[in-house]
């Protein structure tokens, strides 16, 4: 059975690719770089990257705060714009984050990647789409507040994740040690803010008040989640972890319907069938047409035109 132009061909193409790729950048001898090691190389690296590399944990710190900022914008354009409204001009991140993915990593895109990019924009809209409920609560919105809120956080979601993108990929220090290079200044910005919007009920009840075993399981399920979203953009991008974010909202709707009778509507149904096609449109093979181009060039060469 030949398979050389098929897509498992493409795919076990990729797989070497990549594995060379990665042996490239391992350093001496071709030795794979490791992400494991013992607890004493651990405590190392931690005292070499965080401790003694002060620059390197300001440079960590830019998409923390940006991320600080992009859900405090989310907030504001949440209170001045209706839910739907909200719920459209905040997918724009996905198209954003790609334009951003070219400006920044000098990458390329082709039409039918595009355009799966945009049709998944518009599937995880209707996917996440709610009809407007009558509410007899008044709530009074500036609409031009609302949507340079959504502006700044959409912008922010995309620069913030290829910006973490970049600094993963630029250099062979540990992800692990990324991970917390970021997350401590995310933690240094957002108790700030808890103790500046909270602190009299924080001094009053404690840190901890109202932490059940739930709370503890979510935050535990939250952050390996943010684990495994830092290993999807090290080692393929942004673009597909918003791919995977789609597909992860497709399927927890799913288990909401198996698990609490949710009721599927013909908008989800069409959502999930747009999220569907675009994440199989965006990882079709692109067409090499270098080839095709020395072969036309050659060919004018040798009749003299």
């Amino acid at each position: 059975m030949a398979i050389e132009g098929g897509p498992l061909a493409w795919r076990c193409k990729r797989v070497g690719d990549a594995r060379q790729f990665g042996a490239g950048l391992s350093g001496n001898h071709g030795r794979p770089k490791r992400e494991t090691g013992s607890l004493g190389r651990f405590k190392a690296s931690l005292r070499e990257n965080v401790l003694g590399s002060p620059k390197e944990l300001m440079k960590l710190s830019v998409p923390s705060l940006v991320y600080a900022v992009q859900n405090n914008m989310a907030f504001i354009a949440l209170s001045n714009l209706d839910a739907a409204v909200y719920q459209v001009t905040y997918q724009l991140k996905i198209p954003c984050t790609a334009l951003c993915t070219v400006l920044m990593l000098n990458r390329t895109l082709s039409k039918l990647q595009w355009i799966s990019v945009f049709m998944l924009c518009g599937g995880v809209t209707l996917v996440q789409w709610k009809p407007a409920q009558a509410t007899k609560v008044v709530v009074e919105q500036n609409p031009l507040l609302g949507f340079g809120a959504i502006a700044i956080a959409v912008l922010c979601s995309g620069f913030a994740g290829v910006y973490f993108e970049k600094v993963l990929k630029s250099s062979d220090t540990s992800l692990w040690v990324r991970n917390i290079q970021m997350y401590l200044s995310g933690i240094a910005v957002t108790l700030v803010g808890v103790y500046l919007s909270d602190g009299a009920e924080i001094k009053e009840k404690g840190f901890f008040y109202g932490y059940t075993y739930y709370v503890w399981f979510v935050i535990f399920l939250a952050s390996v989640g943010g684990l495994y979203t830092s290993v999807v953009v090290k080692y393929t991008d942004n673009i597909m972890k918003g791919f995977s974010a789609a597909a992860a909202i497709v399927l927890s709707t799913i288990a909401s319907v198996m698990l609490f009778g949710l009721q599927i509507t013909l908008t989800f149904a069409l959502g999930a069938l747009l999220v569907c096609v675009s994440i199989y449109l965006y990882g079709l093979p692109r067409h090499d047409t270098t080839s095709i181009q020395q072969g036309e060039t050659a060919s004018k060469e040798r009749i003299g035109v």
